[in-house]
C-alpha cells in the first residue's frame, strides 16, 4: 500500500471541499472495497478524507410516503429496518445475499452503490485493463469471459457491475442525493446513476470527482410481492452470475432488473409490459441487445429462468 494522508471531515460540505482541493484524494467510510484495491494498488489516493463522523447513518420518512436513506446507514442495519423488510422487501433480501455478515456490518449505502467490478483482469495488475488503466486496453475481450456481460458492453469493456443491492435500488426506481463543496445539492435517478462503459469504463457513475452522496430516497412503496434470487457459483460470499430483482402484481404486471449481465443494474421498462405473458417473453425483450461470448451465452438461458423462478415464488 502507498503512502496516503488522512483527515476527517466534520460535514458534508467540508468533505466534499477537502476533496476538490486535492486531485489524488478520495471520500472513505466502511472501506470494504477501497482498502482492499488500495492494498493491490490498484487504487493509491494521496489523500483519504473519512466521513464516518458526519450524521448519515439515519432511515427516515419522507413527506412523499417513502425513505429517505443516509449514505453512512450500514448494510445490516438497512436490510434489518422493519419499515425496508416490510415496503421493500427486495432490497433487504438483495441486501442479505451479498457479502458475509462481517462485511454487511461495516459496509455503507453509498459504498455499495460505488463498488467496482470483480473482473479478475481488473484485479490482476500485470494484465491491461481499460478500467485500471485508460486505453491500455481490454484483456477480459478474448479472455476467460465467463462472469462477465452479455449486454451494454463495448469494445473497450465488458466487466459487470458487482452490487446486489444496485439491483434492488434500480427495480425500486431510487434516487441518489448528493452534495458539492459551494452546498450545492443535486438528486440522481438510480437509472441515470450507473454508466455503460463505451469508451471510458473507468468513468463508472455519473458523479463529480467531489460529489459526496448524502442518501438514498425510496419512492412510497408500491406493494406486490418483492423477490431476489441470485445464482451464483457457490451458495454464499459470491457475485452473480445472474440475478433478478422483481417486483410482481396480483395481475402479474410488474417490475424485473437484473444483475451480473451489464455494467449497470439492467432494467429496460418496456420490456415490462410482458410480465404477464411470462419470463421468455420479458427475458427476449430484456435482453434483445445481448452479444455474448461462447463462455457466458449460458447468461441467457439462466437469466429466463431465475426470472421464471421469481414469478413462480411470486405466486405460491
Amino acid at each position: 500500500m502507498k503512502p496516503f494522508t488522512y483527515e476527517r471531515a466534520q460535514s458534508a460540505t467540508e468533505a466534499a471541499a477537502a476533496v476538490a482541493a486535492n486531485p489524488g484524494a478520495k471520500f472513505i467510510a466502511g472501506g470494504t472495497n477501497l482498502l482492499d484495491l488500495m492494498k493491490l494498488q490498484i487504487e493509491a489516493p494521496v489523500h483519504l478524507v473519512d466521513v464516518n463522523r458526519l450524521a448519515l447513518d439515519r432511515i427516515e420518512p419522507t413527506p412523499e410516503g417513502g425513505l429517505r436513506i443516509g449514505s453512512l446507514v450500514r448494510n445490516t442495519d438497512l436490510a434489518a429496518d422493519e419499515r425496508v423488510r416490510r415496503d421493500y422487501g427486495v432490497l433487504s433480501r438483495a441486501l442479505l445475499a451479498g457479502a458475509s455478515g462481517q462485511l454487511r456490518n461495516k459496509a455503507t449505502t453509498a459504498g455499495n452503490l460505488l463498488q467496482r467490478t470483480r473482473c479478475p483482469y481488473f484485479y490482476d495488475t500485470d494484465q491491461p485493463c481499460n478500467k485500471r488503466r485508460p486505453g491500455s486496453g481490454c484483456s477480459a475481450i478474448g479472455g476467460v469471459t465467463r462472469q462477465l456481460a452479455i449486454v451494454g458492453a463495448s469494445k473497450a469493456c465488458i466487466a459487470t457491475n458487482p452490487s446486489d443491492m444496485a439491483v434492488a435500488m434500480r427495480v425500486l426506481d431510487a434516487s441518489v442525493e448528493t452534495i458539492r463543496p459551494d452546498g450545492r445539492a443535486r438528486v440522481i435517478p438510480i437509472a441515470d446513476f450507473h454508466r455503460l462503459p463505451g469508451d471510458t469504463p473507468h468513468i463508472e457513475t455519473t458523479l463529480a470527482r467531489d460529489e459526496l452522496i448524502t442518501g438514498v430516497t425510496l419512492p412510497k412503496p408500491i406493494g406486490g410481492t418483492h423477490i431476489y434470487r441470485k445464482v451464483r457459483d457457490r451458495a454464499s460470499y459470491a457475485f452473480a452470475l445472474v440475478s433478478v430483482a422483481a417486483i410482481v402484481q396480483r395481475d402479474g404486471s410488474g417490475r424485473v432488473a437484473l444483475g451480473g449481465v451489464a455494467h449497470k443494474p439492467w432494467r429496460i421498462e418496456a420490456a415490462e409490459a410482458a410480465m404477464p405473458q411470462g419470463a421468455k417473453a420479458v427475458t427476449v425483450r430484456l435482453l434483445a441487445d445481448a452479444q455474448p461470448t461462447h463462455e457466458n451465452a449460458f447468461k441467457l438461458p439462466l437469466a429466463e429462468r431465475a426470472l421464471a423462478a421469481a414469478l413462480v415464488q411470486a405466486r405460491s
